[in-house]
């Protein structure tokens, strides 16, 4: 399936800024609201449903014998036409 990239940003920020962007995002989950992106003149807002796939996947890239490059990676995904409403339920812990 090709995939379209709808807004997409990557910048240097502080521990504090990156977790008051997360806090925001996480307040809209809660409340039931609109995610909106912006950068400039670049927005998108999306709307998650009630229960949208959850993936939380850490990396690293690099030679398996030498310094690499580390990610987290936080991803919500639902299909367009989808409630969102079914899938599997397993614990996740993030400490």
């Amino acid at each position: 399936m090709p995939e379209e990239v709808l807004f997409e940003s990557e910048s240097r920020r502080s521990r504090d800024e990156i977790a008051a962007y997360l806090r925001t995002v996480a307040d809209s989950l809660e409340s039931g609201n609109a995610i909106t992106l912006k950068q400039g003149e670049r927005s998108v807002t999306m709307d998650p449903p009630a229960r949208p796939a959850f993936e939380v996947k850490a990396e690293r890239e690099g030679p398996v014998d030498g310094p690499g490059e580390l990610s987290v990676e936080l991803e919500l995904e639902w299909d367009e036409e989808s409630s969102g409403d079914g899938g599997e339920d397993s614990e996740l812990a993030i400490e």
